[in-house]
């Protein structure tokens, strides 16, 4: 799953139909307001060319049509009230749509886990989940209205204008279609610019979160003014595009608002001239005159919000790229609950996994995972040993084989309980903002003082602590910013302590960053830690390795050798060969 998130704007467009079907029933309580606000129109404009009829032509006193006036004063408010109403239907329509949507892709971003995402920067993750559902809102609450409404009210209207004359009714049926043809031929080029400046908007804040993720990066190498720069003619782009759509969305309202006014000049020249002809009565021309501009006014309206559906148009084939992502991670829940053992056994039994499109990381692989005891896993950078983690973590399910729990299938287990089961430390572990004892408490808020200090002096972070200004309340900024690797790497190694109910514990890299002195500490503790546990340690430091209870050495996608430490340096195989190998560096 790439940058390119990205369908067929045709699927995106089916994908945003199939979203709208779920609208019908408030759009349908909408499109009958506005019918019922069209009829009480109707009698308004019937009732105002009436007393304008009666008092010009028949000389009627203004005090004897009180009951016209009455009438058409008490419909005002009515008109209003649906007017309103449909109004308020159709918001609620567009942010329930706009909320539905996007519970769905956060939950699908979840069910993606750290692989299936992997490829899709987190600048364009955010502006997809924001600004593309944003953008589905004007669509559900306005266009979506509108686009019925243009149909229902200009034939709701033919009906009572036919029967008062029918010349004047063929004349606005014949007149109608100029608007919508106008706005199809305009609304090519609308689309075109509004898909490239959602691109550009998403390459903007894709660009922009790696530059400021990796800000410290940028100083270091002298580059962050070059970037800097880069974003400023990004920007400048985005704003051009963003200037391109809305010329073209003046340009169609006012070509709109010109035939709308054209047509509506035909009708009018239309009933005059037959006014002087005596073909049609005074009342009923001027009523037809009345609602010619309520005919014309959805067609213009539908026009003027034409940009809406380009938007949300533009905005659902990336939206639809990730709702409808491939999973290949296993089902968080629904699965039967993971054996209550105090350590289970797991396994990786003939595994085979490949990323997609890219050739294949494990290849057969087999190893086991004992209670009770430190597992080493060995091997060249980019052997497979993260994605073997992903793999136990439930991340990604495997290609051939499977992966087993105490001979369950990790594809049958409750996924969320196993994971409940796991102590988790990666790589580059995340510290959020907030203070030093926020970060620690995130695994278990309700620890105690006791389990708490237990946990940062096992781990070495208590003298972290004791440097820092303001103690356990020292507030970091996001990602860490105030402590050093080797301090983020104790205070992620204090978490993993802290976990409650962790049985196994899955470990890369966890001397990474520190010192001697503090990497012994550590392995001390993980040494302590596997008197109840399952742990499995991925290791570069060949020393920590020689301290474990199994070495598993990993080789082009497959387990070629596992055993204790010694067995294998002795064997003279895979183990060995890198064991030499780390003695010649050192000695170089």
């Amino acid at each position: 799953m790439a940058q390119g998130l990205n369908l067929p704007s045709a699927a995106g467009r089916e994908w945003l139909r199939g979203e709208a079907r779920t609208l019908r029933r408030p759009l349908a309580h909408s499109a009958a307001s506005t019918a019922l606000q069209t009829v009480v129109a109707v009698a308004q404009a019937w009732l105002l060319a009436g007393i304008l009829d009666a008092a010009l032509f028949r000389h009627a006193a203004l005090a004897a049509l009180w009951p016209q006036w009455l009438g058409l004063i008490g419909l005002a408010p009515v008109r209003w009230w649906l007017g309103q109403h449909a109004r308020r239907v159709a918001d609620g329509a567009g942010l329930a749509l706009a909320v539905r949507v996007r519970k769905q892709l956060l939950a699908r971003a979840q069910s993606l886990g750290p692989l299936g995402l992997r490829g899709l920067a987190s600048g364009a993750a955010i502006t997809r989940l924001v600004d593309g559902v944003d953008a589905l809102l004007p669509y559900a609450a306005r266009y979506l209205p509108q686009a019925t409404a243009a149909v229902t009210v200009p034939l709701l209207l033919a009906l009572f204008v036919f029967p008062a004359d029918w010349i004047s009714g063929l004349a606005l049926l014949l007149t109608a279609p100029l608007i919508p043809v106008f706005m199809v031929l305009v609304g090519g080029a609308a689309e075109r610019a509004s898909r490239e400046r959602l691109a550009q908007l998403t390459r903007l804040g894709a660009a922009f979160m790696d530059a400021l993720g990796g800000l410290v990066t940028l100083r270091q190498l002298g580059a962050a003014e070059r970037v800097a720069d880069r974003l400023e003619r990004d920007g400048e782009g985005y704003r051009k595009v963003t200037l391109q759509v809305l010329r073209i969305a003046f340009l169609s309202a006012l070509v709109l608002e010109f035939f709308a006014a054209v047509s509506i000049a035909i009708v009018a020249v239309l009933i005059g001239f037959r006014l002087l002809w005596h073909e049609v009565a005074f009342r009923q021309g001027l009523f037809i005159l009345l609602l010619a501009p309520e005919f014309y006014l959805p067609l213009r309206a539908l026009g003027a919000l034409r940009h809406a559906r380009m938007d949300a148009l533009a905005a659902a084939a990336p939206l639809a790229a990730l709702a409808e992502a491939p999973v290949s991670a296993a089902s968080p829940q629904g699965g039967q609950g993971v054996p209550p053992v105090t350590a289970p056994v797991a396994r990786l039994e003939s595994v085979g996994f490949a990323h997609a499109g890219r050739a294949g990381v494990l290849e057969g692989c087999s190893l086991e995972i004992a209670p009770c005891c430190i597992t080493a896993l060995v091997g060249a950078s980019g052997a497979g040993k993260s994605t073997l983690l992903d793999l136990l973590l439930g991340f990604a399910t495997p290609r051939s084989g499977r992966v087993s729990v105490d001979g369950i299938d990790l594809v049958d287990l409750d996924l969320a309980q196993w994971r409940a089961r796991i102590a988790w430390l990666p790589q580059q572990p995340h510290v959020f903002e907030g203070s030093v004892r926020d970060n620690l408490l995130l695994v278990r808020p309700a620890a105690d003082a006791s389990a708490v200090a237990r946990a940062a002096r096992i781990t070495g972070l208590d003298t972290v602590i004791a440097r820092l200004p303001q103690g356990w309340d020292t507030p970091l900024g996001e990602h860490g910013v105030g402590l050093s690797g080797g301090e983020l790497q104790r205070l992620a190694l204090a978490r993993v302590w802290l976990r409650e109910g962790a049985r196994v514990l899955l470990l890369d890299e966890p001397t990474a960053h520190l010192d001697a002195v503090n990497a012994a500490v550590v392995e001390r503790a993980i040494r302590a830690w596997a008197s109840t546990r399952a742990v499995l340690v991925v290791v570069h430091r060949l020393e920590t390795a020689c301290a474990a209870d199994q070495v598993a050495v990993l080789e082009a996608g497959r387990i070629v050798e596992q055993g204790p430490p010694r067995e294998l340096a002795d064997r003279g195989g895979a183990f060995a060969r890198l064991l030499q190998a780390d003695q010649t560096c050192a000695a170089g």
